[in-house]
């Protein structure tokens, strides 16, 4: 399977218009209006997202003309539209969205520690690092993290059952 450009501009066109119209209806609860005072709480936020919705919009037109002077194009010359993502790089994106998915549900489940150990020492694994080395790399910065946000900071990370286990706190 490819990804045309076309396809990639034109999910990128909806999700960004996605998220305008978003800040839109939320900067709506807030109130648009003007007060006494100045703006309400939601008139900039709401701004923000007409324009991100009209740009969105703009990208979503310049996307199909392009797209009708490409395939006018190729009925001429018989090039073909450039792929934005081709078979393999899909692929590899595709494990790594995977892997992401996976440290979120690890992290939630289990906490911060367990999960950012597991993915560290998993990527750098998956990198080319000896096993051992690499399971040492994950437990190293799961620690790091300790000792910043726990000890320096005095900022409890979400540590899931490990907690109780350990009698932290």
């Amino acid at each position: 399977m490819t990804v045309r450009r076309f396809h990639a501009e034109i999910g990128a066109a909806i999700v960004t218009g996605a998220l305008g119209l978003a800040a839109m209806i939320g900067a709506t609860e807030l109130g648009v209006g003007w007060e006494e005072s100045g703006p309400q709480s939601g008139y900039f936020p709401f701004y923000v997202g007409l324009i991100l919705v009209g740009a969105s919009l703009w990208n979503l037109v310049a996307a199909f003309l392009a797209h009708r002077a490409t395939v006018a194009g190729h009925a001429r010359t018989g090039e073909a539209e450039e792929p934005f993502l081709d078979s393999a790089r899909l692929g590899r994106l595709g494990r790594f969205l995977a892997v992401m998915l996976a440290f979120v549900i690890v992290t939630l489940v289990m906490g911060i520690y367990v999960g950012s150990a597991s993915y560290i020492a998993y990527s750098a694994w998956r990198g080319g690092y000896r096993p051992l080395f690499a399971l040492a790399m994950g437990v190293g910065f799961a620690l790091a993290l300790y000792l910043v946000f726990e000890v320096a900071f005095l900022m409890p990370l979400l540590k899931g059952p490990i907690e109780p286990l350990l009698g932290i706190y």
